[in-house]
């Protein structure tokens, strides 16, 4: 299943202190491939991509390798990359727009959504929220045996099912109270917002995030057609290809709002431009103050929804990060509000070594940003 923020991701060794906001620089058609190869060849990696980002724009983008291992067909940089995890951000903010709309509220509990449902669950999971479920303090285990969720039924139909059975799951820890990494609670929080709705969480994520955005690459599972090499190819942690790719190489759809999103860089950059905005109190997608929400742990810790939030003197203090895998593939994005800078860095590769390559490339990318346009 999806791998948990990990180690590397939290470790970040740039000690470089900036003075001024970072501002609007002109693109420069696949200009961090020199930057990137070094780190690709030394992670031993079949592509590595990165992309630097400010609110206003796409600053750089570069790409190397290739596809699949064993082939001599390039990536491109408009390739699309799975982002795992990273779909968090957008699933909580999927939901902050139907908060907005008065659809949902942060309060709303999972009990006041599916009232059937909740006959059969304990008390304290009945009342788990929103904002419990979307910072991992619902007490929920990280997975259910998703194998279980009958494929034939359609996805609106999955999702609910996973609700039912997850009315006999014992909660780890009582709800608001601990830290436990679950997507379960993301799949949850995706029902809830189906239902009141009545619209599939894919469904809406297109018309209300990836729409307005003109994230036009997006869309759900395993990247490429099946059988064709038009798309990176995922590999396993050991650096080889994986048995097939296309939509369904991945985990399970009923997944989806805790990590089946696919997109090309430059609109995953359209979505991170969109959070720095929102989060400058710059025209956006949505509200200032529901940016502030999604941004700011709501229980203390460090984790906000969908992004885990940390302090680093390269960003001027506080910045917000987020990694995600479906053991195939691996992203990582690191963003710096009060620089007007964030770094997206993707690999075609699951593991450890493939979260290391790619937190070297984000430092990578934040020092060649800093020398290279801010010196």
């Amino acid at each position: 299943m999806f791998k948990n923020i990990t180690k590397t991701m939290i470790i970040f060794f740039l000690i470089f202190n900036i003075s001024q906001v970072f501002g609007q620089v002109s693109l420069e058609k696949n200009q961090l491939k020199d930057l990137l190869e070094p780190i690709q060849q030394k992670y031993n990696l079949p592509a590595l991509a990165g992309a630097i980002v400010t609110s206003k724009n796409l600053v750089a983008i570069g790409v190397v390798g290739v596809r699949k291992r064993g082939t001599d067909i390039p990536v491109t940089i408009n390739d699309k990359w799975h982002l795992g995890s990273d779909t968090k951000a957008m699933t909580a903010t999927l939901i902050g727009a139907l908060v907005e709309q008065n659809k949902l509220a942060w309060e709303t509990t999972i009990d006041e959504i599916f009232p059937d449902q909740a006959k059969t669950m304990q008390l304290e999971l009945r009342k788990v929220t929103l904002l419990q479920l979307l910072s991992h303090r619902s007490g929920l285990p990280a997975n259910l045996f998703w194998n279980l969720i009958q494929k034939t039924e359609s996805i609106q139909d999955q999702r609910q099912a996973v609700v039912k059975i997850a009315s006999n799951s014992k909660l780890l820890s009582k709800p608001g109270s601990k830290f436990i990494y679950s997507n379960l609670g993301y799949v949850i929080a995706g029902a809830m917002a189906e239902k009141v709705t009545n619209t599939s969480w894919e469904d809406l994520m297109s018309k209300i995030i990836f729409g307005p955005l003109e994230m036009k690459s997006a869309g759900f599972g395993g990247t490429g057609t099946p059988g064709k090499i038009d798309q990176p190819w995922g590999h396993g942690s050991n650096g080889k290809p994986v048995g097939g790719n296309g939509p369904a190489m991945d985990n399970p759809l009923v997944l989806g709002p805790a990590g089946t999103v696919h997109c090309s860089l430059q609109d995953w950059a359209k979505f991170v431009a969109d959070q720095l905005r929102g989060e400058r109190g710059e025209d956006a997608l949505l509200k200032a103050d529901t940016y502030k929400r999604l941004h700011s742990p709501p229980f203390g810790g460090d984790y906000a929804l969908g992004w885990l939030v940390t302090q680093r003197k390269w960003g001027g203090g506080t910045v917000l990060t987020h990694a995600g895998s479906n053991t195939m593939n691996y992203a990582v994005v690191w963003m710096a509000p009060v620089r007007n800078l964030a770094v997206l860095v993707c690999t075609n590769q699951g593991g450890d070594k493939a979260a290391k390559g790619c937190d070297e490339a984000a430092g990578a990318l934040i020092n060649y940003y800093i020398l290279k346009f801010r010196s």
